[in-house]
């Protein structure tokens, strides 16, 4: 994939979507490295216009990220349930609460604005495109990838037809990627060992990568790239708010939870009062949680209080150092360069 893509450095900027900005990916392609959109919560037209403002900043090739989702199940009680769970949160930030929740299905208008503006490489969270859909990107060159978080998935990633599989390991900040049941935790080095001499196509590895050592281990090992995420978000290309930023920079160790609680699916992020308070809460699936959540986010945000913020984080984010996407690079190539 790097040679095909003319990529110099295996590394690729996680997709992390909401927080990912057309600058960042920018940065992210001149810096050697690929750069990634994470369009898990965009439409069709909003898709096609990242995309395109992100052409208008570099000539080189670089990748997007879809979710596959089925549409929920709504569950009248459960929807009520969760609002209540969130209703003392409502009244602190002092927003009204979130009424309705719709769920629109945007996937498909998202695949087509991929095909039709012919990104390079298109990768996958939460399962696997259909056959179909993998057929129309292969017929329009465009490079596929999905997401497994065990030997089980990407046995069917591969199985599947996709070009290339992302490792996920427990310690990967945001969402688990998981699409088999039942959800299971392996840590990145006991997932790679086992997966590596199972599959015959490229293995990226994601989860908690933080230092120039964990990258030319997992090299070592036969990953044919790493994927990095929280490092980034702390770039000065990064557009994410200040409040986001320091909350990682001033991190310790130890500080992350997987929680349901902000959007219905597992993630991993930083310990605050929200996932605290509803460690044990009823949750609506995805997205409509997420639905139900974004207006105590975007209040949280302007009233500058953390504690309600989903501040996703890998599990060694505590080690991230705010520097330009270039000299972050650096430093975690630096022992392959010596």
């Amino acid at each position: 994939m790097l040679q095909q893509f003319q990529i110099q450095k295996p590394i690729i900027q996680a997709p992390m979507a909401g927080v990912t900005t057309p600058q960042l990916v920018i940065a992210s392609c001149e810096a050697g490295i690929l750069g990634s959109i994470g369009a898990g919560y965009l439409d069709g037209d909003a898709t096609r216009a990242f995309i395109q403002a992100v052409k208008k900043g570099t000539n080189k090739p670089f990748a997007i990220n879809l979710f596959v989702q089925e549409e929920p199940k709504i569950d009248v009680a459960v929807l009520q349930e969760a609002r209540v769970a969130l209703q003392p949160i409502y009244e602190e930030l002092n927003i009204p609460p979130v009424q309705t929740v719709i769920s629109k299905d945007v996937y498909s208008d998202q695949l087509q604005a991929v095909i039709d503006e012919n990104v390079a490489i298109c990768s996958f969270t939460f399962g696997l495109p259909t056959a179909d859909d993998i057929a129309r990107l292969k017929a329009a060159g465009i490079y596929t990838i999905g997401t497994a978080t065990t030997l089980q998935e990407a046995k069917a990633v591969e199985a599947a037809g996709l070009d290339a599989i992302v490792l996920q390991g427990s310690e990967a900040g945001g969402h688990r990627g998981t699409f088999t049941e039942p959800l299971e935790l392996i840590s990145l080095d006991d997932l790679l060992a086992q997966v590596i001499a199972q599959v015959t196509i490229p293995v990226i590895v994601a989860g908690g990568i933080a230092t120039a050592g964990q990258v030319k281990d997992t090299l070592a090992q036969g990953a044919a790239a790493v994927q990095v995420g929280t490092a980034f978000l702390v770039a000065v290309e990064s557009e994410v708010s200040p409040l986001y930023k320091q909350a990682i920079l001033q991190s310790e160790g130890d500080a992350t939870t997987l929680t349901k609680a902000f959007t219905g699916k597992y993630a991993r992020g930083l310990k605050n009062d929200f996932t605290e308070r509803l460690k044990d809460a009823v949750v609506a699936p995805y997205p409509l949680q997420h639905h139900l959540t974004t207006a105590i986010r975007k209040e949280s945000t302007a009233q500058g209080r953390p504690e309600f913020l989903s501040l996703w984080m890998g599990a060694n984010g505590h080690l991230a150092k705010e520097a330009t996407v270039a000299d972050i690079v650096e430093e975690l190539l630096g022992e392959i360069a010596e």
